[in-house]
């Protein structure tokens, strides 16, 4: 199961309707809502490790 990153709700990720991929991780959603949400900004709701681009 993946957890929507908008929601916090657990997602099939086999039979999930609704999923994106930003930064070449996939991400799936309950809802075309929470789906649309993230695709708007996506850099919102994903955490990074705190490293620089630059520098990893």
């Amino acid at each position: 199961m993946a957890k929507d990153p908008i929601c916090g709700m657990e997602v099939d990720e086999k039979t999930a309707m609704y999923k994106s991929e930003y930064m070449g991780k996939v991400y799936y959603f309950c809802s075309e809502h929470c789906k649309k949400a993230f695709d708007e900004n996506p850099g919102k709701y994903v955490k990074t490790s705190g490293r620089h681009h630059c520098c990893g």
